[in-house]
């Protein structure tokens, strides 16, 4: 707790997520040093009024005790020099400063880990290869990490307990709000079978629309590898899928089962564009460790792998809640798509999404003026412009040309 302390205290003066803290971080060795100097009027740093006021009006002990009481709540709090904090997310790009987590954190140091994602009203196709991937995925060792969403990404995540192996969910709210409220009839199960909930979001934030484009950038980087099941033309699962390549990771997508049907154009434009076909885990596991896996070339694909001894076992009960998911879920569920009726789903621009789209009221614009105009880093725009395009809002041109859909 000792280190983890102060950067807790970073993100109550600067906010949760928000890059700054790096540019901060830059001047200082240690969340320590940065306080001692933020917090005092010997800094070296330049802050704004509101930080100002903010670093001198925020005491560590308040840091301290939100701590605590996270442990009393059953939360884990670590920070980016935690040993136990995930590898993968050091070096993205603003990667989260602090974590909070329900269960196995642990699971996350895994060798083999893949984000797997989907639509909401999924077909039973991709429903049925959901299950059977990530089951094999699961049996043979990997992590699956899913947004805990309705649809294909409960399918996941259930496969991986339905083989009493760990899976991770990264939440867009606090690790111990009921969101979505269905899906939480599963959380003791998830825990049990040895995996976690994981969030930047302090517990009790609300799943506010702004919050998920910022957890997928986290639910990206989780994964070695990155598997599409179903997506639409405007679906979220692209905005995690493009993240996933970013990041340098291998990108995977399910052949549609249809190509006229809208809801596989999200899967058609990532083949297209360079995404890797995927017909079972052999698949997946070849992209990760870049080696052919022998039960796929002698036609097993995992498919007799037993389940892990070392795993922690599974009640009954929970075990049944699981199968009761798996066996019966159906196209009753939510749509993922953007325009969806749901409010809790609508999109909501943020502030420097807002600033872009005034900008290109003005007329098509190059991505390096518009960095200069909004005087952000070119990486920051890049996920802001991407996130626009797949909400609709805007169309990428050649020559890193964008301009405004009207």
């Amino acid at each position: 707790m000792e280190e983890t302390k102060y950067w807790v205290w970073l993100n109550m003066v600067f906010g949760t997520g928000n890059h700054r803290i790096w540019e901060i971080m830059s001047f200082f060795r240690t969340a320590e040093k940065a306080y001692l100097s933020l917090s005092t009027d010997s800094s070296v740093v330049s802050l704004n009024d509101n930080e100002n006021k903010n670093a001198h009006s925020v005491q560590l002990s308040r840091a301290e005790s939100f701590i605590s009481n996270c442990y009393k709540k059953g939360i884990g709090v670590i920070s980016i020099t935690s040993p136990e904090y995930p590898e993968q997310l050091r070096h993205i790009y603003n990667p989260p400063s602090v974590l909070y987590y329900k269960g196995n954190i642990a699971c996350l140091q895994n060798e083999l880990t893949v984000t797997a994602v989907g639509t909401r009203k999924a077909s039973a196709y991709s429903l049925k290869a959901a299950k059977e991937i990530c089951s094999e995925l699961a049996a043979r060792g990997t992590v699956i990490i899913s947004g805990f969403a309705v649809g294909i990404d409960l399918a996941c995540s259930m496969a991986a307990v339905d083989m009493g192996c760990p899976t991770v969910c990264v939440m867009g709210c606090g690790v111990d709000v009921d969101y979505p409220r269905q899906n939480f009839a599963y959380r003791d199960a998830v825990i049990s079978a040895g995996g976690a909930f994981v969030s930047e979001f302090p517990p009790a934030t609300p799943p506010n629309s702004p919050n998920f484009p910022k957890r997928n950038r986290i639910l990206a980087a989780l994964g070695k590898a990155a598997i599409v099941f179903q997506a639409g033309a405007k679906s979220g699962s692209l905005i995690t899928a493009n993240l996933a390549a970013g990041q340098g990771r291998d990108v995977l997508c399910l052949p549609p089962a249809d190509i006229f049907s809208g809801d596989y154009a999200g899967n058609i434009r990532l083949l297209r564009e360079g995404a890797v076909p995927m017909y079972d885990s052999s698949d997946v596991i070849e992209c990760i460790t870049g080696k052919k896996s022998v039960s796929a070339m002698t036609g097993t694909v995992g498919r007799t792998a037993e389940k892990p001894a070392t795993q922690s076992e599974i009640s009954e009960d929970e075990m049944e809640s699981a199968l009761k998911y798996l066996n019966n879920i159906t196209e009753d569920v939510r749509e993922e798509n953007v325009s969806s009726n749901d409010a809790s789903l609508q999109i909501e621009l943020s502030e420097t999404q807002r600033r872009i789209t005034e900008e290109l009221s003005k007329g098509t614009m190059h991505a390096d003026e518009l960095a200069g105009r909004l005087d952000i880093d070119p990486s920051e725009l890049m996920t802001d412009l991407t996130e626009l395009e797949i909400f609709g809002a805007i169309r990428s041109l050649p020559g890193k040309m964008y301009e405004l859909i009207r």
